[in-house]
Order: C-alpha cells, then sequence, then structure tokens
C-alpha cells in the first residue's frame, strides 16, 4: 500500500492531526470535521480552483474502484457525504472515494459550473481539475483505472454528465440525480431556462455534443439517470432529455428493453445487441429535488436531510450496485409496496432553487416577466 494510502486510511480510522500528516506525507493534508474526508492540497494544476477531499477505507482493495462524488448547490462534500452514506459504503466495501468540493469564493452557493464552457471543456476549468484529481489518486491508490465512476446531484449530477462527456474514456459508469444534458446550457439565461422549463432537443443532435467534446469514439460509459417527477428546481424533462442524449451516443433503441414499477419507483433499462445494460433511468413519483433514500435498516444508507430525501429506495445503493461494486451479501432493493414520500413544501415554505447568485436571482425573475422562464 503506497504512502499516501496508508495515511488516508489512518485518517478515517484514527483521525491523526495535522501535524503528524504533514511530516507524514510531506503535503499538508487536512481531514474534515470529522476525519472521514481528507483534504489533499497538491493535485497538480487546479484550473477550476476546487478542493480536493477524499476517503480511503482501510480495507482497501489492492486495485480498489473509485468513486468520484459532486456534491449539489448549497452543500459541501462533507454534507454530501453524511447524506448519501457512500463513505459507509466504501468501508464495506473497499473502494476509495474522490469529492471534489466548490469553493464559495468561486460560487457563493458552492455550485459547480456546469453551463460555462471555461469549466465544462475538456481540460479546462472545473472540469481540467477533476481529472487531475483523479489522476492523483490513481496513481497514489493504485486505482483500478478500469473501475473509474462518477456521480452527483442537481449541479453536481450536470457537471457529472460534463466529465461523462469530456472525458469519457476515464470512467466506466456515471449516475446523474436531478442533472441536466451536457450542453443544454452555455449562459446564465439558458441554465435558468433549462433547470427551470427543460431544453428539447433531438436525439442526435444531443448526441453529437458528447460525441464532439472528446476525441474518443468508444466504447462510452454506462449511465444511470436519477430524477424525482415532482421536482420543480429541474424540471423532470431533463431526464428525458439526458436519456436522448445518451441512448444516441450508445445506440441503443429509443424504447427502453424493459421496465418495471415498484411503488412510486418506475425503472426503465436499455441493453445493447450483446445483452449488456448501457443505460437505466429512475423516476420517482411525488420525489422532489434531491437524492432519494431510505432510513429503513438494512436497506439503505445515508441520512435524510435538505435535499437528501427519504422517499424509501436508497440511490445510492443502487448506482453502487449499477457500478459492480457491491458483493453478493448487500442487501436488495427495497420492493415495500408503500413507499415514504417526502413531505411536499408549501409555496411559502418551499425551497427557492439553489442558484447561483443574488444577482443571478434578479435575473431570473426578470426572465419569469418576459415570459423566458416559467
Amino acid at each position: 500500500m503506497s504512502g499516501l494510502s496508508k495515511i488516508l486510511s489512518e485518517l478515517a480510522h484514527y483521525r491523526k492531526v495535522a501535524e503528524t500528516l504533514r511530516s507524514a506525507s510531506g503535503g499538508a493534508p487536512a481531514h474534515d470535521r470529522d476525519g472521514r474526508l481528507v483534504e489533499i492540497e497538491d493535485f497538480g494544476p487546479n484550473p477550476g480552483n476546487l478542493r480536493m477531499l477524499v476517503h480511503a477505507p482501510e480495507t482497501l482493495a489492492a486495485r480498489p474502484a473509485l468513486v468520484v462524488v459532486l456534491h449539489g448547490c448549497t452543500q459541501t462534500a462533507q454534507a454530501f457525504d453524511e447524506g448519501s452514506g457512500w463513505s459507509m459504503l466504501a468501508d464495506l466495501h473497499g473502494f476509495a472515494l474522490l469529492y471534489p468540493e466548490q469553493k464559495s469564493a468561486n460560487n457563493a452557493n458552492t455550485c459547480f459550473s456546469w453551463f460555462d464552457p471555461a469549466h465544462t471543456t475538456r481540460g479546462k476549468g472545473e472540469a481540467g481539475s477533476i481529472r487531475n484529481m483523479i489522476e492523483r489518486m490513481a496513481v497514489d491508490l493504485n486505482i483500478d483505472r478500469d473501475r473509474i465512476f462518477v456521480t452527483g446531484l442537481s449541479a453536481g449530477g450536470a457537471m457529472t454528465n460534463v466529465m461523462l462527456a469530456t472525458y469519457p474514456e476515464v470512467f466506466a459508469a456515471g449516475a446523474i440525480i436531478a442533472g441536466l444534458p451536457y450542453g443544454s446550457a452555455r449562459t446564465v439565461h439558458e441554465a435558468f431556462r433549462s433547470m427551470f422549463s427543460g431544453a428539447s432537443r433531438g436525439a442526435h443532435e444531443w448526441g453529437a455534443l458528447v460525441r464532439e467534446a472528446s476525441p474518443h469514439d468508444g466504447p462510452w460509459p454506462k449511465v444511470s439517470i436519477w430524477h424525482g417527477e415532482a421536482d420543480a428546481t429541474v424540471v423532470p424533462s431533463n431526464a428525458q432529455e439526458i436519456v436522448k442524449q445518451w441512448s444516441d451516443v450508445h445506440a441503443l433503441p429509443h424504447h427502453a428493453t424493459s421496465q418495471e414499477t415498484h411503488g412510486l419507483h418506475h425503472l426503465r433499462q436499455w441493453r445493447d445487441e450483446m445483452g449488456e445494460l448501457r443505460m437505466e433511468e429512475h423516476l420517482i413519483a411525488g420525489m422532489n429535488h434531491g437524492a432519494p433514500l431510505t432510513s429503513v435498516e438494512g436497506e439503505g444508507v445515508g441520512v435524510a436531510g435538505p435535499f437528501m430525501l427519504d422517499v424509501g429506495i436508497s440511490s445510492t445503493l443502487e448506482i453502487a450496485r449499477f457500478f459492480g461494486l457491491l458483493s453478493a451479501q448487500a442487501p436488495a432493493l427495497v420492493q415495500a409496496p408503500k413507499r415514504r414520500v417526502a413531505k411536499q413544501a408549501s409555496p411559502a415554505e418551499k425551497p427557492q432553487p439553489a442558484l447561483l447568485s443574488s444577482v443571478e436571482k434578479t435575473i431570473a425573475e426578470a426572465l419569469r416577466k418576459a415570459g423566458l422562464l416559467r
């Protein structure tokens, strides 16, 4: 095990003090509040000015898988990890986690810049920073490069799609939660319109945006798409457009090869000509904007909170299963006919979309008055 791997394992379980970290690694990493995430300050060029936080369990495999997790607006890496439960699964199954984190100095609401070409172009901005973080992890922890995955929520979900499009050769699969198609916006105006009203294009046009984002010509990463059907912050039509985008990239049929419904959870799956699962879509009836969780003991992971919604199904667990990270002993999908749905907020208490700044909120209101946003 590399020196960095030993340091991360010790931090995760014994909470080494910062001075010990400096002398052991020659750098200046600092652990987060509860010691589960460790900051790595030197990971090479950082054109997006992001933080790099990681979790490597003591039981890390010899050639572990890596999951890149991208938080949503108003969240931190630590808060998203606590809510989603990814580090708990990592401890159980021996894979590593990378949590890129947005800085409030870059964005007041800590949103990733999922629509800005300066950050969504291969080798540039935030996308470039995240790629350099992955490389640092891959070298230091002997990551299995055939098992690198990415997932995220909201702005992090849209940024997940950015990473899949700009670096498809890096990822085996990705999971987009309440996100948007790659290339759906290039300006603040277009971002708001895509979030609140959706942006509709033909499948081939969507697919071309992905194919043009890198020199890669396949094979392409598998994609899992998650969305609440009552999402008013990123409207559910975005999930349909992501399906169109990646079905075209994978040359899949428009209609799913299989579908099933369990309570409020509707699942569609697409397989290629060889019968391999390439894409799936999860829609949760009645769910607002957030990541679906379940608090049923033994049937899920994570903790309910803002944008982490207890609706009776664990997206973290199912995404890990889609990535092939779970052993045969892992809990099965919750099949209970009755599912808890997060309380629907009244108009007075309903959380406003996590936008990019107070100035842009004013812009959004002006766009609504002009009839450009619903």
